[in-house]
């Protein structure tokens, strides 16, 4: 690695949020080549990485030849052993960024509980056939929002990965107006694109962490307040 710069690292995170979007293996290896070239450490965030759908398979970056060399990439418990606020993940990769990262943290921080990262081992290590019963879970809900807003006449593309749904706002309505707009008539809660910066705007996030019940509730609510359903009765 070069010396600490400014520009010494190029983050990544497929599948993606707030998008859902994801990445093929092509895509890494120009990442992993921009980064050997341009003397750059690629860190990937691959959280999302055992969340997908329809036969896709997200792939890690250190699959790419020689990407050890100048990539890390992190891992976390959060989503796919559903241990959101137990703050536990992992980092794997290029032995010289890691034990950078280890003098940072010991610094900073004092470690994990050690029963979180007991348990931790333990959902590793363990069977994992409830993550193949998660996905199913997650892509169920995908299909009723996509099909939701599909009906209402925003055609929304079914994400790959990740646990939410990048919707397009009716035309000449902002993110943050609508959002607000279905918080005010309908009372579902939809986080405004721009919260992610920028270049949001113009969308907003659907996520697929309630259950089926009242994600279909709040599906029944938008498809009447965009003209497309059963009206909301109070």
């Amino acid at each position: 690695m070069g010396s600490c710069r400014t520009s010494s690292l190029l983050w990544l995170g497929y599948p993606s949020n707030p998008t859902g979007a994801v990445a093929d293996l092509a895509f890494f290896e120009e990442a992993v080549a921009v980064a050997r070239r341009q003397d750059l450490l690629l860190c990937h965030d691959a959280a999302y990485s055992e969340i997908t759908f329809d036969g896709y398979v997200a792939p890690s970056v250190l699959q790419v030849p020689g990407a050890k060399d100048v990539a890390v990439e992190f891992g976390s418990l959060s989503k796919t052993y559903n241990m959101t606020g137990w703050r536990l993940g992992y980092v794997v990769g290029s032995p010289e960024a890691i034990e950078a990262l280890g003098r940072l943290k010991t610094n900073l921080d004092s470690g994990i509980f050690d029963a979180v990262q007991r348990a931790g081992v333990a959902a590793l290590t363990g069977p994992q056939d409830h993550v193949v019963t998660m996905r199913e879970v997650y892509r169920r809900r995908r299909d009723t929002v996509v099909s939701a807003f599909d009906d209402a006449g925003i055609p929304v593309k079914a994400p790959l990965g990740s646990i939410y749904v990048w919707v397009p706002v009716p035309a000449g309505q902002t993110s943050q107006g609508f959002a607000e707009e279905l918080l005010d008539r309908v009372g579902v809660v939809v986080a405004p694109g721009t919260g992610y910066g920028a270049h949001g705007e113009g969308f907003v996030r659907v996520s697929l962490t309630v259950a089926d019940d009242r994600l279909a509730e709040a599906m029944r609510r938008i498809r009447a307040v965009l003209g497309a359903g059963d009206p909301v009765r109070a």
